[in-house]
C-alpha cells in the first residue's frame, strides 16, 4: 500500500502538471489515508476484490504485485489456468510462459512506442498520456518518501481496515 501511495502521487500530480514543490507529498499522504481519492478509499477497491475472490474463486483471481514480481512463473500459469488456457508441457518446454514474462515485463511495456507517445481518453473530456502509467516498477520506493511518523500512521491504517480480513500486504 506504501509503493501505491508514492506511485499514486507521482501519476495524480503529473495529470495536472503540478511540479512537486507545488505538490507536498505530505498532504497527497493525508488525502490518502483519509481515503480521499479520485475512485475513493483504496483498501475498499482490495477488501472488496479480496472478498469477492473469496467468495466467488472461478470468477475473481486476486493476486499482489510482488507475489507476481518475485514468482512470475507460478503466476503466470496460475492466470493461465485461472482463464481456462493452462499450458501444456510443450509450450512450457519450448518457453512460452518465459517470453510471455519478458513481453509483459515493465522494460518491454514502457518501451512501446505507444506507451511512450501515445494517449488514453479517460472519460469524455480528459486525454492522459500514456507514459504517465509506467513510472518505476520499483519495490519500497516508499522508504525514501515516508518518515517514521508516517510509516506507522499507515501502518496502523493498514492494521486496521485489513487486519482481521486474513489479507496480508506488504
Amino acid at each position: 500500500m506504501k509503493d501505491v501511495l508514492v506511485s499514486y502521487y507521482h501519476f495524480a500530480r503529473q495529470i495536472v502538471k503540478l511540479q512537486i514543490e507545488d505538490a507536498p507529498f505530505e498532504e497527497a499522504f493525508d488525502e490518502f489515508c483519509k481515503g480521499i481519492l479520485n475512485f475513493g478509499p483504496y483498501w475498499d477497491h482490495i477488501l472488496g476484490y479480496w472478498k469477492a475472490s473469496l467468495e466467488k474463486p472461478e470468477i475473481f483471481l486476486f493476486m499482489k504485485y510482488e507475489d507476481m514480481k518475485k514468482y512470475p512463473t507460478t503466476n503466470v500459469k496460475k492466470l493461465a489456468e485461472f482463464i481456462g488456457h493452462p499450458f501444456t508441457i510443450e509450450e512450457e518446454k519450448a518457453g512460452v510462459i518465459e517470453n510471455i514474462i519478458k513481453l509483459c515485463s515493465f522494460e518491454n511495456l514502457s518501451n512501446l512506442e505507444v506507451n511512450k507517445s501515445g494517449n488514453h481518453q479517460a472519460g469524455k473530456t480528459q486525454v492522459i498520456e500514456n507514459r504517465l502509467f509506467f513510472r518505476k516498477a520499483e519495490d519500497e520506493e516508499w522508504k525514501n518518501y515516508l518518515t517514521e511518523e508516517m510509516i506507522e500512521k499507515i501502518d496502523k491504517l493498514i492494521d486496521e481496515k485489513l487486519g482481521a480480513t486474513g489479507l496480508v500486504l506488504k
